[in-house]
């Protein structure tokens, strides 16, 4: 699936592989904070040691930096987008619209939605753009 990206999350894709080494396949420009998409097995360079690296972009951007790591199905996706939430399971329904349901334990719920829902809009947003998902349901 081919993403468009506008040339401000170009910009910042840049700037992050320049200060990280590690070349973002996304990038989610928000007021606040920055989602950078990270390609598969490359999250601890992305992050560094104790996270000085991630650190060090966040200061240079100016903005809080959030990691998504890629995966190779839309399930594990998924499971990686609401990531720190902990993920049982993820079903695709493929009824009328492509809809992941996710069993996450109640404890994990709150850190699955995110203050203000902003973490699973954020999932259900780079679902859509990378693996055509409508839609993320918590079950």
């Amino acid at each position: 699936m081919r993403v468009e990206l506008s040339d401000e999350a170009r910009r910042y894709i840049g700037r992050f592989d320049e200060l990280t080494g590690v070349a973002p396949k996304d990038c989610l420009v928000e007021s606040d904070r920055l989602v950078f998409l990270v390609p598969a097995g490359e999250m601890a360079a992305a992050i560094g040691q104790a996270g000085e690296t991630v650190e060090e972009a966040e200061r240079r951007l100016g903005k809080s930096v959030d990691l998504v790591e890629d995966a190779d199905t839309a399930e594990a996706f998924v499971a990686s987008a609401l990531s720190p939430a902990a993920v049982n399971a993820v079903t695709i329904s493929e009824q009328n619209d492509r809809v992941a349901y996710v069993e996450v334990p109640e404890p994990d719920r709150g850190v699955a939605i995110g203050a203000d829902g902003a973490n699973i809009e954020t999932a259900r947003t780079l679902a859509k753009r990378h693996y055509d998902i409508d839609d993320i349901q918590l079950t």
